[in-house]
């Protein structure tokens, strides 16, 4: 028999549901539990993101060792991008992109992947000697109007 700590929330003002929190820690007390599982809010939403961006747990392999790899390769590529993503956004202006019926005040990964995008293009494949001179041969609306396709395509 394992003890467990119980927690119930209840929300007075009626706008959120009303919840309950354990632990099989006994020594820790209430606002302790609850602040560690407010604590885990970050982590929830690194993984929603990754699932609707990368595509996290949606592998089709059928080979277990394929299956164990993808969810580490994603995650390494989910931080590859936020590091390059940070340090870019340390010494440029960072664009979000909002729709209108979705309006964002802070960059979420989308824009990230996006600006990650948007730099491979100009660092590398636009670099090329072939490809540098056809492209800047365009207008910049023109540029602007390509990289930002490319760099949203998916």
């Amino acid at each position: 028999m394992v003890p467990v700590r119980w927690v119930y929330v209840k929300d007075v003002q009626g706008t959120h549901r009303d919840e309950w929190f354990f632990t099989t820690d006994p020594t820790l007390r209430g606002p302790e539990i609850i602040s560690l599982f407010t604590a885990r809010w970050a982590v929830e939403t690194t993984f929603q993101e990754m699932r609707a961006h990368l595509g996290l747990e949606t592998s089709r392999q059928r080979v277990a060792k394929s299956v164990l790899r993808t969810g580490p390769c994603l995650f390494g590529l989910f931080s590859l991008v936020s590091l390059i993503f940070a340090e870019h956004a340390r010494h440029h202006r960072v664009r979000v992109r909002a729709a209108t019926w979705y309006a964002n005040a802070e960059p979420i990964f989308s824009d990230a992947i996006a600006t990650v995008r948007r730099l491979f293009w100009l660092e590398t494949i636009l670099r090329r000697p072939a490809h540098r001179a056809a492209f800047a041969k365009l207008p910049p609306q023109v540029r602007d109007l390509v990289l930002d396709g490319l760099t949203l395509a998916a």
